[in-house]
């Protein structure tokens, strides 16, 4: 009996068949090298596209950056302005304020006179001037002026200075938690 050899059997290639092979095994990697050299290409052109779009991002961002800087020192500088107008418009309600008190001092020292005695109304009297040599002077003093007074006290007095501070806190919280 005789076997039949199957045709496709690796015991029975020719030297041709494995030329072919061999040829295939060229033809194979000669297109992998170029599909890897094409890839390879196609990152680099990625690469430079991401490149030019980060640094056209970046331009944007760091214009918008600088933009927003602008907007901030106007703001700011009108927040200086509105906070000066503002302590301005403070500083001459007290003065009022101040003008006010003395007057009404004045106005109730006769009547300390007649209940209490001339030397009360006199003290009150000398409080009222006091309280309107002070807002007259409040008047007269720029904002810079008042800050430079209230610094010149702190390092005379701090001691009087903080006291004061703890007082107007006091007086502060019992006013807003009444509220």
């Amino acid at each position: 009996m005789q076997t039949m050899v199957d045709s496709t059997t690796p015991s029975q290639t020719t030297p041709a068949a494995g030329l072919g092979a061999t040829d295939h095994k060229a033809e194979a990697k000669s297109r992998f090298s170029k599909a890897l050299d094409e890839a390879k290409a196609g990152v680099a052109e990625l690469k430079a596209e991401a490149l030019e779009k980060s640094d056209s991002y970046k331009n944007r961002a760091g214009e918008k950056g600088e933009q927003l800087k602008g907007d901030a020192a106007v703001y700011g500088d009108q927040a200086k302005a509105k906070a000066y107008e503002l302590a301005n418009d403070g500083k001459s309600k007290a003065s009022e304020g101040l003008v006010a008190l003395s007057r009404l001092i004045t106005d109730n020292a006769p009547t300390l006179d007649e209940k209490l005695g001339v030397k009360y109304g006199d003290y009150a009297r000398t409080a009222a001037g006091s309280l309107e040599k002070n807002a007259a002077s409040l008047d007269e003093k720029s904002l810079e002026q008042l800050g430079e007074d209230a610094r010149e006290f702190v390092r005379k007095s701090p001691g009087t200075a903080v006291a004061i501070a703890a007082g107007a806190g006091y007086l502060l919280a019992r006013m807003f938690r009444s509220k």
